[in-house]
């Protein structure tokens, strides 16, 4: 019902904006919710899932905290972007990072990888 009334809402406006001309060429509306807590940590566990793969094809395994999991939450995400910048930040914050360290042979003993949050400035 909500998600009805929103649509209808939405029709209006766009009704009221384009001109129907405009309008017959779309086929339909689709109106998307705002992404919840939740959402947003599956999505960061599946991006997460792929790193995961690689690092094992190498012999190691990676861990974050719950609280790694929300710095990059925090970070990557932007309400006007939605989740699309998330991605860039575990490439910026985990990918970049490990793929340094690794280059430096800073894991050639190690086996596991522990990734917690700091300082969360940075």
């Amino acid at each position: 019902a909500n998600y009805e009334k929103m649509k209808d809402t939405l029709q209006k406006e766009v009704e009221h904006h384009f001109r129907p001309e405009f309008l017959n060429r779309v086929d339909d509306t689709i109106v998307f919710r705002a992404l919840t807590r939740q959402d947003l940590q599956t999505i960061v566990d599946y991006e997460l899932a792929k790193v995961f793969k690689r690092l094992t094809e190498h012999g190691l395994k990676l861990e974050l905290t719950d609280q790694a999991k929300e710095f990059l939450i925090d970070k990557g995400y932007n309400p006007e972007f939605g989740a699309r910048p998330l991605r860039r930040a575990i490439e910026h914050y985990i990918e970049d990072t490990l793929a340094e360290a690794i280059l430096q042979g800073k894991f050639k003993t190690k086996k596991l990888i522990k990734i917690s949050v700091q300082d969360e400035e940075h």
